[in-house]
Order: structure tokens, then C-alpha cells, then sequence
């Protein structure tokens, strides 16, 4: 009998509005998204996280988890509560964000698409603990994406209104999806 991996090391850090999150019934979730921050560095994460953008309930966008650059793993909201990550798929997700610059600081500009931090192997084996933990934690969960295989939404250039660019790229080009998918037993979203 194998027995469950265990669960990497978390520093809870919940954000100030995390009791306005709706909640959720663990058994609802199956599905990870997978983000990066499009941040410098963790502090700037934080600080986005905490800002409020619904005035309703006074809550923001935010991930469950935060994986830094060093592999350490940060936990802003409780898995009972639903994270704004993701349109259209909070209810059932668990948004998990890598800290990469992505296309900061213009993610919206046609001459600034190009996602060419690559993410370090620390974050990766991270991550990869923390799937293997989230899948015997969550027994409902089967998928996985990317934040750019579920928001496509195009949106005018900031630099060129001619030109259209996706709103959402993360994780990019370069997140190793091999590596993590032959490490788990979640199923790909195209």
C-alpha cells in the first residue's frame, strides 16, 4: 500500500479579506489552474492580492498558493474559499500562481508579448509536491490547465488599439507542462 505524499511545507499567510470569500465545499473542486504573477517578486503579488476590486464584497483577485522563485510555498486563501483567479471557473479551481515577471510591466502591449522568464527548478519541484499533495487532499480533483487554456479573451493593444493580444498568457511558453503532467495523475484542459 503506497502511502500519501507528504504535504510540502506552507506558510499560511491568509489575505485580510479572506472570510468575505464566498465558501465552497472541498468536494467541489476539480480543477488547478496554474498562473504566473506577471510580478517582479512576491511582495508585489501580495500587495495586488490584497487590493480591493469588488466593492459588493469588498474582496480581490487572488490564488489559493504562491510559489516563489526559491520553491517556497505561500498560502493566501484557505481551500474552502473561493479565490477570484480565473472568470468563469472559481467555484471549482484552485488557482496556484508561480512568481515570474511574465510581460510586466506592460502586459497589454503588442510590442511587449514575448514571456521569456523561464521558471526555476526549485518552483517546479514545488509545484509538483504540491499537486501530488492537492490530489490525495482533493479527492474530486482531476484537471489541470493554464490560465491561458481557459481566459482567451483578446483585447485591444495598450501601445496600438489596432492590434489585438490576449488579455491572459500565463503560465507561458516556457512552464515545463511535460515535466509537471508525467509527475501527476491530473488530466489536461486544452
Amino acid at each position: 500500500m503506497s502511502t500519501a505524499p507528504p504535504a510540502p511545507p506552507i506558510a499560511f499567510d491568509p489575505l485580510p479579506y479572506q472570510e468575505r470569500l464566498d465558501a465552497r465545499a472541498l468536494d467541489a473542486i476539480d480543477l488547478v489552474v496554474i498562473h504566473c504573477t506577471e510580478l517582479p517578486d512576491l511582495a508585489m503579488a501580495r500587495r495586488f492580492g490584497e487590493e480591493v476590486l469588488y466593492e459588493t464584497s469588498l474582496t480581490g483577485n487572488s490564488g489559493h498558493f504562491y510559489i516563489d522563485r526559491d520553491g517556497s510555498v505561500h498560502q493566501y486563501v484557505a481551500l474552502d474559499r473561493i479565490a477570484h483567479h480565473v472568470r468563469g471557473h472559481n467555484t471549482r479551481a484552485v488557482g496556484i500562481e508561480l512568481v515570474n515577471r511574465g510581460r510586466y510591466p506592460d502586459w497589454l502591449a503588442a510590442s511587449h508579448q514575448a514571456m521569456d522568464e523561464a521558471y526555476t527548478p526549485a518552483q517546479i519541484d514545488a509545484l509538483i509536491a504540491l499537486l501530488r499533495w492537492l490530489e490525495v487532499e482533493l479527492p474530486s480533483l482531476r484537471t489541470i490547465a493554464g490560465h491561458e487554456d481557459l481566459d482567451t479573451t483578446q483585447v485591444r493593444a495598450t501601445d496600438d488599439p489596432d492590434v489585438l493580444v490576449r488579455r491572459k498568457r500565463d503560465p507561458g511558453p516556457l512552464f515545463p507542462w511535460d515535466r509537471v503532467m508525467a509527475a501527476v495523475g491530473l488530466v489536461r484542459v486544452p
